[in-house]
């Protein structure tokens, strides 16, 4: 079973749908004992990453951490992967979980923010979540903030410079679009998540 992790921020609804289509079973909870039972977990967001404080008051952090301590696929989505890294510039008293160095700060002033609409990744070799995603296919993505181009980084895309479009190492996967909303190609994504 896949948890969809609920802390009052993403395209949850989306997500499940994408999921029930793929006919994979999940369940969207708030609950962190359903969360420590999951045999994967997703965390999706829109929003602001001071949205992420309810994870800690919640007791969700600690069971995710577990899980991912314990071998269970963890999938972060936007500011799921925004959360994956140390912070967020956009809220400075926020700490992410801290599975990747580096803050996320807010695009240049000589692109438009928030960046959104359809971009093209370019894809590194090898990776398990974007087995079958051909660099240059086209995501959807809409956020203010983005991730730094770390040595786990699988696709980058470039909007004002590169930033991280998906990341992975072992267990942890992250994706800066939204899968549910980037047609066939998300699907995939989330096909290979499942299918882990």
């Amino acid at each position: 079973m896949i948890a969809i992790v609920d802390y009052g921020a993403g395209n949850l609804t989306s997500v499940k749908k994408a999921l029930d289509h793929l006919r994979a079973d999940s369940v969207i909870t708030r609950d962190p004992e359903v969360v420590a039972r999951a045999a994967k977990i997703i965390l999706p967001g829109v929003g602001h990453f001071s949205a992420t404080n309810v994870l800690e008051r919640d007791g969700l952090r600690e069971a995710i951490r577990q899980r991912i301590r314990q071998g269970a696929p963890f999938l972060g989505i936007c500011v799921g992967l925004q959360w994956m890294f140390d912070s967020s510039v956009e809220a400075p008293g926020t700490q992410g979980l801290g599975l990747f160095a580096g803050a996320c700060v807010r695009f240049p002033e000589a692109v438009k923010s928030p960046h959104v609409g359809w971009n093209s990744l370019a894809c590194h070799n090898g990776s398990r979540l974007l087995k079958g995603v051909f660099s240059g296919a086209f995501v959807y993505f809409t956020h203010s903030y983005a991730a730094p181009v770390v040595n786990e980084t699988v696709a980058r895309c470039d909007y004002g410079g590169e930033f991280t479009a998906a990341v992975e190492q072992g267990n942890l996967f992250g994706v800066q679009f939204h899968p549910e909303k980037s047609g066939v190609i998300g699907l995939k994504v989330l096909q290979n998540f499942y299918e882990l």
